[in-house]
């Protein structure tokens, strides 16, 4: 089983941007390739998020838009369940620029929710991603895309080496 874990950074409180994306590629039980990339949203930066992320509108000039960057990620996309830590935000935020970019893709997809499988597989504790971090010893750089989506993929290589049957939590996220 092939695992495209994600995390992306918003520019606003709309989430309905993208103003950074890191790629993880988990795949016969390590991680493999990875990819990371700011985006340029077209849109406001709210300065929650700037100081949230660091990430700014001078940050992300000359960072290629979402409809530019979906064709050279769309492949990876692809290619395999994709997974993110609270993954109910994550699908949400790639719904709504797929949409609002006019992209059409398809109109579902498989995901898996590592925070949804953490609360079934270590009841009784926080899922948040620091928490969760600290509880299996992951480095992160929190709100940064590219360290959240390792540190996500580390998890579910966690919760993979404990016996788990990660594919029980695969869900259907509608897109069109």
């Amino acid at each position: 089983m092939r695992y495209i874990v994600f995390d992306v950074e918003t520019p606003n409180r709309f989430n309905d941007r993208m103003s950074a994306i890191g790629i993880t590629v988990v795949e016969d039980g390590r991680i493999g390739e990875s990819f990371f990339s700011l985006v340029d949203p077209e849109t406001h930066f709210d300065r929650f998020n700037t100081q949230l992320t660091g990430i700014s509108s001078k940050t992300v000039e000359g960072a290629p838009n979402f409809a530019a960057l979906w064709e050279q990620i769309r492949p990876l996309m692809e290619s395999g369940v994709l997974v993110a830590h609270n993954a109910v935000f994550d699908m949400g935020v790639l719904k709504k620029c797929l949409h609002g970019y006019g992209i059409q893709w398809k109109s579902s997809a498989k995901y898996l929710c590592t925070v949804q499988a953490g609360r079934k597989l270590l009841p009784g504790m926080s899922h948040s991603l620091n928490v969760m971090c600290e509880h299996y010893g992951i480095s992160l750089d929190h709100h940064q895309a590219d360290s959240d989506s390792n540190a996500c993929a580390e998890i579910l290589l966690r919760y993979m080496e404990s016996g788990a049957d990660v594919n029980s939590f695969i869900r259907t996220y509608r897109l069109a």
